[in-house]
């Protein structure tokens, strides 16, 4: 194929900026969220009340992007172009209200969920929001987690509950961002978890 003069000079023209910039390829910056499990309860029960499993939390599609989430107004979301999670914050979550589970002995066994299992309770969630948030004064984030458990034997939802967590971040980073998520996400287990355990202590609904 024959190219005129004018097209080939129009083709170097748009080849120079790209050139110019191969030097100045950035790259993401990756992070993950780290929490620890929640302490032992005063209200846990006093014996193992049956084996519960536990299905990994959903996330809504905007957090699974990848990208690190900000809101600028309640209604408007927005994304870090060179922050992203390096798993999906339900995955790190689902762990961590497992390890804390286990953590407690609430239940005489807990899991994650595999179709093949026959536990006593399923616990199923959602992960609600993992945002920052820009407006309103002053940055914080928010975490906020929901939950329910179901009866396997008799397939009757037992408990549903929802917790949620700000924290203030104070150096405006995205290091310190992550750091302060790690801290809200930690405290709305804490909150969901005890929600949970306090209303199967009270109703007596979990088998010993």
């Amino acid at each position: 194929m024959r190219f005129n003069a004018l097209a080939i000079t129009t083709v170097c023209i748009l080849a120079l900026p790209i050139c110019g910039c191969m030097g100045k390829v950035r790259y993401p910056d990756y992070y993950s969220l780290s929490i620890p499990p929640a302490p032992p309860l005063e209200t846990a029960a006093a014996g193992p009340t049956g084996t519960l499993a536990v299905r990994r939390f959903e996330t809504p599609a905007y957090l699974r992007q990848g990208r690190i989430v900000y809101r600028e107004t309640p209604d408007q979301i927005g994304f870090y172009e060179y922050h992203r999670w390096a798993t999906d914050p339900g995955a790190a979550i689902s762990t961590a209200v497992l390890d804390s589970l286990r953590a407690n002995h609430y239940f005489s066994l807990v899991g994650l969920y595999n179709s093949e299992q026959r536990p006593d309770y399923l616990l199923t969630g959602r992960v609600e929001r993992l945002d920052e948030i820009d407006y309103g004064g002053r940055v914080r984030v928010e975490a906020r987690l929901s939950a329910e458990l179901t009866n396997m034997r008799t397939g009757a939802v037992v408990w549903t509950g929802s917790a949620n967590q700000t924290s203030n971040v104070d150096t405006r980073n995205v290091n310190s961002v992550v750091a302060e998520m790690n801290t809200a996400v930690e405290g709305s287990i804490q909150r969901l978890l005890a929600g949970m355990q306090e209303k199967l202590s009270s109703t007596g609904s979990a088998t010993r």
